[in-house]
């Protein structure tokens, strides 16, 4: 299995705690940024249930760009092969 070692950034973690911290944020933005800290260290990666997640958000025109920022992030730190 390939491993990615990419790690969430300090901008994107720090979206991602605001995000959770945001009572009026969406269910999905939460799951994405709850993703997205888990993988701020430790080499985590992105599991299929959370991929399947992140491209929906990004390929859909709902989500506001702070969620997609996110979804990205998640989306980056995936397992390769998958």
């Amino acid at each position: 299995m390939a491993i990615n070692r990419k790690e969430t950034s300090d901008d994107i973690a720090a979206l991602a705690s605001d995000i959770l911290r945001d009572k009026n944020a969406s269910a999905i933005a939460k799951s994405l940024a709850g993703s997205a800290l888990a993988q701020a260290s430790g080499g985590r990666q992105t599991g299929a249930e959370m991929e399947d997640k992140a491209s929906k958000v990004l390929s859909s025109d709902k989500y506001s760009d702070e969620t997609k920022k996110l979804a990205g992030s998640v989306l980056s730190q995936s397992n390769r092969r998958r």
